[in-house]
């Protein structure tokens, strides 16, 4: 069969709203620094009420989404699958995702407002994240539609999933009919908040990925060692294809046996939010558009150092011009 997705992500529906502000104003709402979390209703009522006259930047998001988007901006033909609330937030969602050229398959429920995440950068440009997962907590296996998978060669699945029961099962689902129907499977931590309160089912889940995503903080969450070197040998020994990233050092890959270092790329960091996202969209793009592990690493960290250069995952570049600058870096 034609498989004419090259990617499909699995994920969550969140619009993510950014703001600027002070350690003071983080203190006083008992966040702390560089943390995710999720919040309920009554919390996302008061930080709403709270910011309402702060500036901030709007996008749609989520993790997968991000990869999503950084995948189709490449040239990639993408499919992503959530769910939304049946309001101005979701219908926003929906169409930046048309504009994007990205297939959605979303239900858009009427009980639930669509999924937001506050994203508070500090001055030294760490992002903290407050979730408030709406409409998304619902994505369950019915919303799982097994042809999309039939027709795409990748499936990327998010950590963030495995914070909900139903969802969990829709990974488990999408992993059974991934390898139903010979497509592979990339899944990446999202955060350490994943395997440190969601272990049992990634640790059931790894071992079927082809390509795992982690930094070296959920390396060791993970892996249970000490030292990334021993996190690393773990994982190398035990997962087919993996990606470590290590912010300012780089990130080094094993793909096919092979073991290598790609260098980071000066940047002048400004907001971290989406650095993991985007190197997983531009890994995967460089992996099945030239099955080049090289070329793929490179882009991925020259484009993560961009996108910290700036407020917010969404980068507005020329991707053309940056593929092609790409070969003589």
């Amino acid at each position: 069969m034609n498989k004419e997705i090259q990617l499909c992500g699995l994920g969550n529906g969140l619009v993510d709203i950014q703001y600027r502000i002070d350690e003071k104003t983080m203190s006083d709402f008992g966040m702390k620094k560089g943390e995710m979390r999720l919040i309920d209703n009554e919390e996302r009522a008061r930080l709403e009420k709270y910011f309402t006259n702060y500036s901030f930047n709007r996008c749609s998001g989520g993790s997968a989404a991000n990869s999503i988007i950084a995948f189709s901006q490449l040239g990639g033909k993408a499919a992503y699958k959530t769910v939304l609330g049946n309001d101005e937030l979701g219908h926003f969602y929906a169409d930046e995702f048309k504009e994007l050229g990205i297939h959605l398959f979303a239900e858009f429920r009427n009980d639930a407002p669509t999924g937001l995440c506050f994203v508070f950068i500090a001055p030294d440009s760490e992002r903290t994240m407050l979730t408030s997962l709406g409409a998304t907590a619902f994505f369950s296996p019915k919303n799982l539609i097994e042809d999309v998978i039939v027709k795409s060669e990748w499936i990327y699945l998010e950590g963030y999933k495995f914070s909900q029961s139903d969802s969990t099962k829709s990974v488990f689902k999408s992993i059974e009919f991934a390898k139903k129907h010979n497509t592979k499977i990339a899944f990446g931590v999202s955060d350490v908040f994943i395997t440190e309160n969601f272990y049992e089912p990634v640790a059931k889940a790894v071992p079927d990925a082809n390509l795992f995503f982690c930094n070296e903080n959920e390396a060791l969450s993970f892996t249970k060692e000490n030292t990334i070197e021993k996190a690393q040998d773990k994982l190398f020994s035990s997962v087919e294809n993996v990606v470590i990233t290590k912010g300012a050092k780089g990130s080094i890959v094993k793909w096919n046996n092979e073991v290598i270092d790609i260098k980071a790329f000066p940047t002048q960091a400004v907001d971290s939010t989406g650095a993991g996202d985007m190197f997983a969209g531009a890994f995967l793009y460089g992996i099945i558009e030239k099955n080049d592990p090289y070329y793929a690493g490179k882009l991925a960290s020259y484009l993560s150092a961009k996108v910290v250069s700036q407020l917010g995952a969404r980068m507005n570049d020329n991707y053309d011009k940056i593929k092609k600058e790409i070969l003589f870096l």
